[in-house]
């Protein structure tokens, strides 16, 4: 199974605490065992079949969409104060944490911004909690089909990686960081955007199809 680099410190110190409970009572070993194991499947890091037809907005990560509404994007990426369709795909602590591009383009605006931790379930946590926020602009596009992507810590989580720059390009279905453990990504949609998936929808990361552009 392969896992994600940022995984390996935290996998090497459930496996140490593990391997000292074993020495110390077998009964206590087995006990631990199951946390260990899930902090590797939390890690985990499988491949996608991403689509490759064009005009496709794909979801960034695993989890089940949340009710879709209307909302004004960060205004640190200048995407103005008109609202737009915002998908969030919410995360628990057993699906993969890995985040992927939805579209191939470039990287216009990135912007962190400190928060809270409320439960990332929450509709409150897009606007309060601790953010990583991407403005991307797809190949060919002139701006008006920028769409952005946001990375929200959660109750638990504490740690959001995102190895973009400003100005670098991207591949659609392309990893492009982490959260840890248990958050949300928001995707606001440029105008015109069809939406193809519904509130309720388990999705994965790289291959559900969230979106198509107009024409």
């Amino acid at each position: 199974m392969p896992i994600h680099r940022e995984g390996w410190p935290f996998i090497a110190l459930f496996a140490a605490v593990n391997l000292l409970a074993f020495l110390f009572s077998a009964w206590l070993g087995v006990i631990l065992l199951p946390l260990t194991a899930w902090c590797i499947a939390f890690f985990r890091d499988p491949e996608r079949n991403v689509p490759d037809a064009p005009g496709l907005i794909i979801c960034p990560a695993d989890g089940l969409l949340l009710p879709v509404i209307e909302a004004v994007p960060p205004l640190e990426l200048g995407l103005g104060e008109m609202p737009r369709p915002r998908l969030s795909v919410f995360m628990n602590v057993f699906n993969v944490h890995v985040n992927r591009s939805p579209v191939s383009g470039t990287v216009i605006v990135k912007s962190y911004r400190p928060g809270k931790f409320f439960n990332a379930s929450f509709d409150k946590a897009s606007e309060h909690n601790e953010r990583m926020s991407l403005r991307l602009r797809p190949e060919g596009g002139d701006g008006t089909r920028d769409l952005a992507v946001v990375q929200i810590a959660g109750l638990v989580a504490r740690r959001i990686v995102c190895d973009l720059a400003q100005g670098q390009g991207v591949q659609r279905g392309a990893r492009f960081g982490i959260i840890r453990f248990g958050s949300r990504v928001d995707v606001y949609l440029p105008p015109g955007a069809t939406i193809a998936a519904e509130a309720g929808q388990k999705v994965r990361a790289g291959e559900t199809i969230l979106a198509r552009f107009e024409g």
